[in-house]
């Protein structure tokens, strides 16, 4: 029998499942069935304190997005939710990769809310870490624009809210995603109260790779077929420094699992093992200076299987299991 070292949340919710953009787009419903698949065949599921994510308050968007853009979003989904009499269009579409659906936007405050809520529950000492099974993705969402898959930035939403409504002073966020975070670094760059570190295939989508030199942002570029070997250097020679001088009082994990080597969307090399290290790595930071305090929410991954094999490895590490 398995006991858990921490109590570790999981957040999701029904609603995240209804977003979708089209029959074919990786970016589908079926990734969250993988994930819980996984987690219920592995034994893990009954380990995991299971939380409903909250609809957020559509003002805490605002901490990381426009107005305009929240607004433009609200108007699509209105628009998808009463068609015009004989209008038979079912998406709205945001970007050339990115659409809406009629249940988008229920998806997207579920998504931010279970990052709030997680956030909420570990400042208050409910659990020490929790893990955020939601959809779509937020990280390359600006403060202005939805792209990529992305709506709104969850992660970047819930590094503002523990700094505005938590009263923190320093906040770490993570991204190991095989696609640089361009959305989060748009929203937190020149922002010395965030560390953003992260690495990213170069070059890839987005185009252009890390637009800001600001001082609190460690993006590393890796050229494709990058192993986990090199990886792990960098996580130690580039990232741990940096997170130990910071001393975050909490972690957000950007936690994007295409960088597998089985992810077709991406061309990087990394394996179950090596993101169980990362979190391993990043669970030491939080005991020294975050009282263990981690929400990790789920970015991309593409390929089902390795995608609920690697969520499962991720979410045992921060167990404890």
């Amino acid at each position: 029998m398995h006991t858990n070292l921490y109590k570790t949340g999981w957040f999701t919710h029904a609603d995240c499942h209804l977003h979708e953009m089209g029959l074919g787009h990786p970016e589908c419903p079926e990734r969250l069935d993988a994930i819980e698949r996984s987690i219920a065949t592995s034994g893990l599921r009954d380990l995991l304190q299971h939380r409903e994510a909250p609809l957020a308050n559509v003002d805490d968007l605002t901490l990381a997005h426009s107005t305009h853009l929240v607004g433009r979003l609200q108007d699509c989904s209105e628009s998808l939710l009463d068609p015009q009499e004989g209008s038979r269009t079912r998406y709205a579409q945001i970007d050339p990769d990115t659409a809406m659906n009629k249940s988008s936007w229920s998806a997207v405050l579920r998504s931010v809310g279970a990052t709030l809520a997680a956030t909420d529950a570990v400042m208050s000492g409910d659990l020490d870490n929790a893990f955020c099974a939601v959809r779509p993705p937020g990280h390359h969402a600006t403060k202005d624009q939805s792209m990529g898959f992305c709506l709104i930035n969850h992660v970047a939403t819930a590094a503002k809210y523990a700094l505005e409504r938590h009263g923190l002073s320093r906040v770490a966020i993570v991204d190991f995603d095989v696609h640089h975070g361009n959305g989060t670094e748009d929203i937190v760059a020149g922002d010395d109260r965030i560390l953003m570190v992260g690495f990213y295939q170069h070059p890839f989508y987005p185009y252009g790779g890390a637009r800001y030199q600001a001082p609190n942002l460690v993006n590393v570029p890796v050229p494709a077929h990058t192993r986990g070997d090199v990886v792990r250097q960098l996580v130690e020679t580039q990232w741990m420094p940096r997170l130990h001088e910071h001393r975050p009082e909490l972690i957000l994990i950007s936690a994007g699992f295409d960088a597998h080597r089985e992810d077709d969307l991406g061309q990087m090399g990394l394996v179950e093992a090596d993101y169980v290290w990362m979190t391993h790595r990043l669970m030491e930071v939080a005991r020294l200076y975050s009282q263990g305090r981690i929400v990790s929410s789920l970015e991309g991954g593409y390929n089902l299987s390795a995608l609920g094999r690697s969520v499962e490895a991720h979410v045992r590490a921060l167990a404890g299991a």
